[in-house]
């Protein structure tokens, strides 16, 4: 009989979007549809029409559903732009219900964005999508707010899910991501979850609101406060959550399938409940640093050519790409935005408030500047060099006062540019006769850096294990700090902590010790060579040093010079590279050679989960995974999504003189992965001290 039900609810549904097929893709002044769980139709629900902004929300419409669980929403006096509509669905009776009445918890979501569809599906897979997407904005049925970070979460929304028919999105059935990572069984999982409860599953209620408890918190009542809590705890009961699959769904005798209306599903616990995407293309390919601007695009600083034959050893340098915040790709398909001097963008790309996107490059030691609405070149075609003075550059960072500060890695200096004004540029760190020109600056291959809130730069030394930190205004009065070997990314948090990637970590064993002493001299004893093979050489001896003895951890110095550390995620990290701070002043590490994403408690205990304290691992044991592979830069957003750029792919490949000719062009990583709203927003663009946005 429900076999009978169940198909009878697929062919009325089938029904109603013929019907609907006559719409206009938007609405003028009004929304139909339906509300639906299981594929079968909820009757009786009250479906609201709100507007999200930086205030509680306003009730645009109001309706129930019909019979086939249909509604129509006309908009009160016209209204239905200025901001970010969403539709709330609650109560009502399934149609696969064996229950007696309404369904108290019962509450479904569709995020709408600033346009309202004529036609929208409002089901399990739409309230997952605006769940986890606007995570951060989500208290209940109340969305609330910043244009932006509002905008963001619902342009990311389709992506996931149709929003006309309740299907899956466009994105998450790509190739990319319907079978390379495991976001889409996961979606329809948490789908299948939900719908357990609004069909009334004996106990399915209870047990999912007792499962999706958060930490320290009360039991939600409905399924979309419980899609909330799992979409900010994701970590938080992940096996247990998995296992009320088998428990409101378990496989029939003889069968192989669960009888469910979402495939794929897992098969497997996951760590965590995280739902990221993958999105390519725009001349994305090897990327080392990125950043996130102002509207919260993303963009990348590629250190090869897409569709080159790459190696180490031999490359063509790449350009910078730009994403949209739905991942759509704004930059030229292979070749990316190039001129002004770029040629292999490596770790340095900044945003500044002047529009404009500052980029360093290794093969071509220089700096280049663009135009961040256009992607053109604004510096010259031969970039700005210093008169040749440049190696292979690194970091690179806009100060609140509009100052450029660079990273020559190669030959370990400092470069400053005034105002952004080139040609007023002047070098700090020079050593002759092995004592530093400018005073105390001496610096041992400085890659990434960061300024405070009294204007003190720091910089981490990736050919040591050292912070150098100086007064923006006299270089010459630098002092040090002992961190982990090979320190990489570095950020500051709201409290002036700055926080430190170490790749190779604390490492601690003499044996341990003597070799990476060894490696590190020879990786940094000699600037023989080319830029290209003198970065190659470093990039063969990191590798090799961090898969010889695994390891990478987190330092933190706070303002008085105190180091605290190492904090290694329970010792998951390895290659530990890029580092963003949240809204909370939580950490975000990317771990290169663990392929995996490590959150860690900051200094702001009330932000903390029970239990926890500072430098501890939110994230699960071994990070949170999903799509990654050799990863560099990580950067949070101003929706609380947290951007990871996968850097290269074939490794093996690449390090091979003459790679295989199947795997010679991939060598680089070629997608960039988000995790949507497990962080606290963020201000961007980042200039300056990370801070709430």
């Amino acid at each position: 009989m429900k076999k009978a039900n169940r198909l009878a609810a697929k062919f009325a549904a089938l029904a109603l979007s013929a019907a609907l097929l006559s719409v206009p893709a938007f609405a003028a002044d009004g929304i139909t549809g339906r509300v639906e769980a299981g594929g079968a139709p909820i009757s009786g629900a009250e479906v609201t029409l709100w507007l999200a902004g930086p205030d509680a929300p306003q009730k645009l419409a109001e309706a129930k559903t019909n019979e086939d669980g249909s509604f129509d929403l006309a908009f009160a006096d016209g209204k239905g732009d200025g901001g970010v509509m969403y539709l709330i669905a609650a109560e009502g009776k399934s149609k696969l219900s064996s229950g007696n009445g309404p369904n108290p918890a019962t509450t479904l979501m569709a995020t709408l964005g600033t346009k309202a569809p004529a036609r929208v599906t409002i089901n399990e897979l739409t309230t997952v999508a605006s769940a986890w997407t606007g995570a951060q904005f989500l208290h209940g049925i109340v969305l609330r707010g910043d244009a932006l970070g509002l905008s963001i979460a619902a342009g990311n929304v389709p992506n996931l899910v149709n929003l006309e028919t309740g299907g899956l999105g466009p994105v998450i059935m790509d190739p990319l991501n319907s079978s390379e990572t495991t976001t889409l069984a996961k979606l329809n999982t948490l789908g299948i979850l939900l719908t357990a409860c609004v069909t009334e599953k004996p106990d399915a209620c209870d047990k999912l609101f007792a499962a999706a408890t958060p930490p320290g918190g009360v039991a939600p009542t409905n399924t979309l406060a419980a899609a909330q809590n799992i979409a900010r705890y994701p970590w938080h009961n992940a096996d247990k959550i998995f296992g009320l699959l088998d428990t409101f769904y378990p496989v029939p005798a003889g069968k192989r399938w669960r009888e469910v209306d979402l495939i794929p599903y897992l098969n497997f616990a996951p760590s965590s409940w995280t739902l990221s995407l993958v999105y390519s293309g725009g001349g994305y390919n090897g990327v080392g640093g990125i950043a996130i601007d102002g509207e919260g695009n993303m963009w990348s600083a590629n250190n090869f050519l897409v569709g080159g034959q790459t190696t180490i050893f031999d490359w063509v340098g790449g350009g910078i790409s730009k994403f949209a915040p739905n991942g759509k790709p704004l930059s030229p398909m292979i070749k990316g935005f190039r001129g002004g001097g770029v040629d292999s963008a490596g770790w340095g790309i900044a945003v500044s408030g002047d529009d404009k996107v500052w980029v360093t490059s290794i093969i071509g030691s220089t700096i280049s500047v663009f135009d961040r609405k256009t992607g053109k070149p604004l510096s010259p075609e031969t970039g700005y060099n210093l008169d040749g003075k440049l190696g292979a550059m690194q970091g690179i960072m806009v100060a609140p006062n509009g100052d450029i500060w660079t990273l020559d890695n190669d030959h370990s200096q400092i470069v400053h540019l005034p105002k952004g004004d080139a040609s007023k540029g002047r070098i700090y760190g020079q050593v002759v006769d092995g004592k530093p020109v400018d005073g105390t600056l001496q610096l041992k291959k400085p890659f990434a850096l960061a300024i405070d809130q009294n204007d003190y730069v720091w910089v981490t030394n990736s050919g040591s294990n050292t912070v150098t930190r100086f007064p923006a205004n006299d270089p010459g009065k630098a002092v040090d700090f002992e961190v982990g070997y090979s320190p990489h990314g570095i950020a500051i948090d709201s409290q002036g902590n700055a926080w430190v990637a170490n790749s190779i970590g604390h490492i601690g064993i003499r044996e341990k010790l003597a070799f990476v002493a060894e490696k590190l001299e020879a990786r940094f004893g000699s600037h023989d060579g080319s830029a290209s093979k003198r970065a190659a050489k470093e990039w063969i001896d990191l590798w090799e040093i961090s898969d010889k003895f695994p390891g990478g951890d987190v330092s933190m110095i706070r303002p008085d010079g105190t180091v605290l550390g190492p904090f290694n995620a329970g010792k998951t990290m390895n290659g530990a590279w890029g580092i963003s701070i949240d809204g909370n002043d939580n950490i975000w590490v990317s771990n290169s050679m663990s392929h995996n994403l490590s959150q860690l408690c900051g200094v702001r205990t009330e932000t903390f989960p029970p239990g926890l304290k500072t430098g501890d691992a939110i994230s699960p044991p071994g990070g949170y995974i999903g799509g990654l592979k050799t990863i560099t830069g990580v950067a949070a957003d101003s929706a609380g999504n947290v951007w990871v750029a996968n850097s290269w792919d074939q490794t093996l490949a690449g390090f091979k003189q003459v790679p295989d000719e199947a795997l010679s062009t991939r060598f680089a990583a070629n997608t960039t992965v988000v995790f949507f709203g497990v962080a606290k927003p963020v201000h961007t663009p980042l200039i300056g001290p990370a801070r709430a946005e």
